[in-house]
């Protein structure tokens, strides 16, 4: 197209500092304003033709794309951890914006999605819902280690109940220490009452979409797990294969080879070199892979179908990790074959190549 601009933009909590390429990817302008709303959409409106848009994805990601999307052709938010051409050479914010604004022209972006309008709720919710969870773990931690600190075994969960905390406090003799474990319990009350009530707020929000219905079906998907599935994945229409949601959520393999061809009697043939495994991909969504992992470790010890499928696979000879990971990406394709297509879970799932 003519008439396209490419605009990188580089954004700081102030200033976004922009520069723009036009179809044959020379740079035509750069320019530098406030990080507001009103001063955004001045500097879009000024400009003409198809306008395509790139950032970074930050703090600022979500709430420019839904501001900028209604006024231009596209917009990307960019995967930082791929843009490995802003890591060389010198850097600066208007280097950034015009190596961002290339890197769109020549489309070596990796965009992170922004899809769903209508379920910004429920994605705040699960957020909030994660965050406290995990926070309410840390302070769980925390008051252990104040009795192991004084060698005090504390396994289990006793040690956390209301009506037992003043004879495990009784048991640290200084004063100080003791003082501290009452404001963790404190801390602990106050976290555990606010994810209660987040909890029901997700639960209630995550029954207004009919995907809570379809994924309650698979066994070890429970409410909570299909309201986050939910949540983080948004629309099972972004993968088109089940390897590439493993890959999304961490469960997908990588492989390393070199090599591959050699020159036999003239003839260019593959080497039958075996491809190397160096575990499972790192830059993954963590937080969808827990939920997998849960699953998994939920499914592999309660009697049903993926218990079935755990034990053939550890009976076959597979070692008991690698058969729980099978069973990660197994729950996986099904979940997305299930939400994708919109049918009812069936354990041929777990015969066949789901998804």
């Amino acid at each position: 197209m003519n008439d396209a601009k490419y605009i990188g933009m580089d954004v700081h909590q102030a200033t976004i500092s922009a520069a723009v390429r036009d179809s044959t990817g020379n740079l035509v302008m750069e320019a530098i304003f406030e990080t507001k709303a009103e001063t955004i959409l001045q500097f879009i409106r000024g400009l003409r033709g198809s306008l395509y848009v790139t950032f970074e994805e930050g703090t600022w990601a979500a709430w420019l794309h839904d501001l900028l999307q209604p006024h231009v052709a596209r917009v990307l938010a960019s995967d930082p951890r791929k843009n490995a051409l802003l890591k060389t050479g010198n850097k600066s914010d208007r280097i950034d914006a015009r190596k961002l604004s290339e890197l769109l022209y020549l489309n070596k972006l990796s965009p992170v999605y922004h899809g769903e309008q209508g379920i910004r709720t429920l994605k705040e919710l699960a957020r909030s819902y994660i965050t406290i969870t995990r926070d309410l773990t840390r302070v769980m931690s925390r008051l252990k280690a104040i009795y192991r600190s004084w060698g005090i075994p504390c396994a289990g969960q006793q040690v956390y109940a209301p009506r037992y905390r003043a004879e495990w406090l009784a048991k640290i003799s200084e004063t100080s220490v003791r003082r501290g474990g009452e404001l963790y319990y404190q801390q602990f009350d106050a976290l555990a009452a606010l994810r209660q009530g987040t909890r029901r707020e997700l639960l209630a929000e995550a029954q207004k979409h009919p995907a809570m219905r379809l994924l309650r079906q698979i066994p070890s998907i429970g409410p909570i797990r299909a309201a986050l599935l939910i949540a983080l994945i948004q629309t099972p229409n972004r993968f088109r294969t089940k390897r590439q949601l493993w890959a999304y959520c961490g469960l997908a393999l990588r492989t390393y080879t070199s090599g591959e061809y050699r020159f036999v009697g003239g003839q260019l043939k593959r080497s039958k070199k075996v491809l190397a495994v160096r575990g499972l991909n790192i830059n993954h969504n963590h937080d969808l892979k827990n939920i997998f992992k849960g699953a998994t470790t939920r499914a592999a010890s309660t009697v049903g179908p993926f218990q079935d499928f755990y034990q053939a696979c550890v009976a076959r000879g597979v070692k008991p990790h690698l058969a729980r990971l099978t069973l990660a990406r197994k729950i996986a394709a099904i979940t997305l074959l299930v939400w994708k297509k919109g049918v009812r879970f069936d354990t041929e799932h777990l015969k066949q190549q789901a998804a």
